[in-house]
C-alpha cells in the first residue's frame, strides 16, 4: 500500500477531499491510503514513509516551507490544483498526480 499525505490549514478540511482522491485510486486499481494533515503537524508527519505529499491550495502561501520538508524526506510534494479539492476532485487530482509525476501511485 502506498501512503499518501495531504496538508491542510487544520487538518480537518482535507479529509474529503482525501477520501475522494483514494476513491479514485482505488477504482482506478491502486492500492492507496490518503492521511491528512494539519500543516504545523507535516513536519513529523511526513517522516512516516509516504510516497508522496500534497498541499492544499489554501495553504499555498506556506507550499516553499513544506516542500523543504518533504525534500529533507525525499518525498514528492505537488501543490493541489483547486479543482481537485473537493468533494468529487480525486479523479482531477489523480490525474494531475499522473500528469506530474508519472506511476508514483502504481
Amino acid at each position: 500500500m502506498k501512503k499518501v499525505l495531504l496538508a491542510c490549514a487544520g487538518g480537518m478540511s482535507s479529509a474529503i477531499a482525501a477520501k475522494s482522491l483514494q476513491d479514485a485510486a482505488q477504482a482506478a486499481g491502486k492500492d492507496v491510503e490518503v492521511h491528512e494533515t494539519s500543516s504545523q503537524a507535516f513536519e513529523e508527519e511526513i517522516t512516516k514513509d509516504y510516497v508522496l505529499a500534497l498541499v492544499a491550495p489554501q495553504i499555498r502561501h506556506r507550499f516553499d516551507h513544506l516542500k523543504e520538508l518533504a525534500d529533507q524526506n525525499n518525498v514528492p510534494i505537488l501543490l493541489v490544483a483547486p479543482k481537485g479539492y473537493t468533494p468529487i476532485g480525486g479523479k482531477f487530482l489523480l490525474k494531475q498526480i499522473t500528469d506530474e509525476l508519472g506511476d508514483i501511485l502504481d
